[in-house]
């Protein structure tokens, strides 16, 4: 059955985006209000499941710890005394998104000063991105580049267990004793997903295996609720000017060229399987137009056969024809939208490298409520090209517009660009044409900026309508704006509203504050200005400008099916 109490071949550590944030807290701002996490970044990346299955199907056995999580959850948990008891063949730690700059180093340091002969090994679009300067920190050993990384890993923890070469691994990179650092060329991304899979089953057996269901926790309230995702896709067909996983990024730095997709029937199945476990809501990541409308008829004609009763949530990257909406109607009882057009302005928008007008998104908010749509969210973004404060307001405006005549069903959100314009997009490699101006340009420069006393301070860029300064305080005003406006048509209750509203007057008082302290000192003091203005994480930088309870969809009183689970564990 299973080698109890055995220390895996391979450990994978989801590090905080600042370690230790529990001694060392700033002013983080809304930066992760509208997304399931904290602004610790405590979801780790889908990846980590499909790489412990695939490791699992080739012989490896792999522990996820999500020691985000685990700081987040415990004030007491003690990383260091985790790490040391470990004994695996090789760590690895996702860079994935470029905010974990800073925790991902540290835990790094920590996995060499406790084991210093055992490998540790990066990957994630961040770490391809930078790869040959993260060469440069001794802790780190390899870097797995690109974003199907699943057989070079394989090939590599064989490598590392056998002695044997490493010189025809794709997408590696890794010091040669005596050549020094070699870039090994990649190779093209599988064309299909089908042997990768996110089997929850696998995740279930592993909490089991080593009595630490805690450490596989995704997200701050996962066991309140257990929202689970199904990824459709690996790179993507659009080519918005802020995004490091556009088709121009991941072609620029991953070396891919076109996206891959899940075949319709996997699709199906994942989303039958994981409704055996939980009635949670189940997240389906990718426009599962991208490939086509038949790719879209066909997974909703799989997913009429179950009928599924979990509240099921599809994305828009653009708008679809009415008849995607009658054939979702027709095969999904429970179903949910977000769409992001960044601006209600079309300039604005096209700038920023979308090109649909209102007109023909509201067609599709109104064809998903006829046909039953329980939730359709719209995210609206600060800080994109040719926009304005004036723009701002007006977006916040729009937001009102679609509230008079959708109803509360529609969930607007606005939210800046932060912390970081992301490495690789189009907006990052040519910053004059789209109006941006850099401020870090080197991955120290990120680490470095995750430890400043202000998400201010953070913003990797100015843009030639707005700075630093601009943004936050637009970001405020907006968020202040847009919760009264939601409070008026009955989207948040009073008490709700007077939260929000307290906390954007914390936060300006702070920032204030900090501005004072931080511009007389202009040294290394941001810990000990956030240490004086008694910063708390849970009060100032959880749901600033939204609730938290905003962003989530339908979910039962009771969400885990338990019995199902432990048949799955025991027999499958």
């Amino acid at each position: 059955m299973w080698s109890w109490f055995r220390n895996a071949d391979l450990v994978l550590l989801h590090a905080p985006s600042i370690y230790d944030f529990r001694k060392v807290t700033s002013l983080l701002g809304p930066i992760s209000d509208v997304i399931p996490s904290t602004p610790v970044f405590e979801m780790y990346p889908i990846g980590f499941s499909s790489i412990a299955e695939y490791l699992k199907q080739n012989g490896f056995s792999v522990r996820i710890i999500n020691l985000a999580y685990r700081m987040l959850d415990d004030p007491q948990y003690d990383v260091e005394k985790t790490i040391r008891k470990l004994h695996p063949f090789a760590f690895g730690i996702d860079l994935h998104w470029l905010p974990h700059a800073h925790g991902s180093i540290e835990v790094a340091r920590i996995c060499k000063q406790y084991h210093p002969d055992t490998p540790v090994i990066f990957g994630g679009y961040s770490a391809t991105y930078f790869h040959r300067e993260l060469m440069a920190y001794p802790e780190i050993d390899f870097v797995v580049r690109g974003d199907s990384t699943e057989d070079s890993l394989r090939q590599l923890m064989r490598g590392i267990q056998a002695g044997e070469s490493l010189v025809d691994i794709p997408g590696l990179t890794w010091r040669h004793p005596e050549r020094g650092v070699i870039e090994n060329p990649m190779s093209a991304p599988p064309a299909s997903l089908d042997r990768f899979t996110n089997n929850y089953i696998s995740l279930f057996k592993m909490a089991l295996k080593y009595f630490d269901p805690k450490s596989l926790t995704a997200i701050f309230d996962w066991w309140r609720y257990p929202i689970t995702a199904i990824a459709t896709c690996r790179g993507c067909t659009q080519n918005c000017a802020i995004c490091g996983g556009s088709h121009y990024a991941l072609k620029y730095y991953a070396n891919r060229n076109q996206p891959s997709f899940r075949a319709p029937g996997l699709i199906v199945q994942d989303i039958h399987a994981i409704q055996r476990f939980t009635r949670a809501p189940i997240f389906v990541i990718g426009d599962l137009n991208q490939p086509g409308e038949a790719y879209a008829k066909t997974v909703f004609d799989g997913l009429k056969k179950y009928s599924i009763k979990n509240q099921i949530v599809f994305e828009l990257f653009n708008p679809a024809k009415k008849e995607f909406f009658e054939w979702l109607a027709d095969a999904v009882p429970n179903f949910n939208f977000e769409i992001s057009p960044e601006s209600h302005d079309y300039n604005v928008r096209q700038a920023a490298g979308k090109f649909y007008r209102n007109e023909d998104m509201e067609d599709n908010i109104e064809w998903a409520l006829e046909g039953g749509c329980q939730k359709f969210d719209i995210f609206f973004m600060i800080g994109l090209p040719g926009q304005t404060v004036e723009s701002v307001t007006e977006t916040v405006d729009y937001c009102e517009y679609l509230l008079k005549r959708f109803g509360k069903r529609v969930v607007p959100f606005i939210s800046p660009l932060a912390p970081f314009l992301d490495p690789g997009s189009l907006a990052y490699e040519n910053p004059e044409a789209y109006g941006y101006k850099l401020l870090f340009n080197q991955f120290e420069d990120y680490r470095q900026a995750l430890l400043k006393p202000s998400w201010k301070y953070m913003l990797s860029y100015e843009t030639r309508w707005m700075d630093r300064e601009t943004i936050l305080q637009t970001t405020y005003e907006a968020g202040r704006r847009l919760s009264q406006i939601k409070y008026k048509f009955g989207l948040i209750d009073k008490p709700a509203l007077d939260t929000i509203l307290k906390k954007i007057d914390i936060a300006l008082e702070k920032h204030h504050q900090i501005e004072v302290s931080y511009e007389n000192t202009k040294n290394d003091f941001q810990r000990e200005i956030a240490r004086k203005l008694s910063m708390n994480m849970h009060i100032d930088s959880i749901a600033t400008i939204c609730g938290k309870g905003e962003i989530k969809w339908p979910a039962a009183t009771q969400n885990f099916k338990f019995l199902n689970i432990i048949k799955a564990v025991l027999f499958e």
